[in-house]
């Protein structure tokens, strides 16, 4: 199995998917590598953010590592009951490097893009981030954002994430990740359904400032197999927006990795 390396693990979805399970291999290897993974899961959640509604979503990722440490990466997402329409794609070119002891860092630039809904389009973005892991259980990163899906507001944003990972028992480790970020991805005005009135009403804009996020949760990992769980955290303005979703505060993940 390819190592478990991840990336900052309070961005629950597609992009742990890639970051994680497909990019994680041969930060030594000695020739070109190739891998990938497939998952099921119950919902997107990015930074805290609903990126669907819950249902049940199809991922996929692949890879290829090179011996300088460089890696390129791909990944799509799409919703069971409509396979043919990806609701959320990730590409990313990252460089690896070892450094003393056992610390290792990750430089990458990397494109996300939601073709789904007018909300999601906000969300499209372009990210550089810096990353720096220990044993494989300790993550700490940054990231530069360009919001390209927010008309008008143009100005970088930034992030700030970092995750955990504890071994309980055999194959069963605890998964906890923490991050801040400059504003809400995608500021909007959103929706509350009145039922009175039977339609949909403005109820309030989502405010500036920083936003907080997170998760905890258990993980199991058997040879290709990985099987999360996963309790999504967040400030008070993220949460309310998880209500104009429809989302759950819980996501579940099965993947393979080959």
């Amino acid at each position: 199995m390819m190592r478990s390396h991840r990336g900052p693990a309070s961005r629950v979805g597609f992009a742990a998917l890639l970051m994680g399970a497909a990019l994680a291999p041969a930060l030594h290897a000695q020739s070109t590598t190739f891998s990938g993974a497939v998952a099921l899961s119950s919902q997107l959640v990015d930074r805290g953010q609903a990126i669907t509604r819950t249902t049940p979503i199809l991922q996929a990722a692949a890879s290829w590592t090179f011996p300088a440490g460089w890696s390129l990466g791909l990944s799509g997402s799409a919703e069971v009951q409509s396979p043919g329409h990806l609701v959320a794609a990730l590409a990313q070119a990252s460089r690896h490097w070892s450094l003393a002891g056992d610390w290792q860092m990750q430089a990458g630039l990397l494109y996300y893009r939601y073709p789904g809904t007018a909300r999601s389009r906000g969300f499209d973005r372009a990210e550089a981030g810096l990353s720096w892991t220990y044993r494989d259980v300790l993550t700490v990163g940054v990231s530069a954002i360009h919001v390209i899906g927010a008309k008008g507001r143009q100005r970088p944003r930034g992030a700030a994430d970092v995750s955990f990972r504890w071994p309980l028992a055999r194959q069963l480790f605890l998964s906890a990740g923490a991050g801040a970020a400059q504003s809400p991805i995608a500021p909007y005005n959103a929706y509350r359904y009145n039922r009175e009135y039977d339609h949909a009403r403005p109820y309030r804009r989502v405010r500036e400032g920083i936003h907080t996020y997170g998760h905890v949760g258990l993980l199991w990992s058997h040879g290709p197999w990985r099987v999360e769980l996963d309790r999504i955290l967040a400030d008070p303005e993220t949460r309310w927006q998880w209500d104009v979703m429809g989302a759950s505060p819980w996501v579940a993940t099965v993947s393979r990795s080959f």
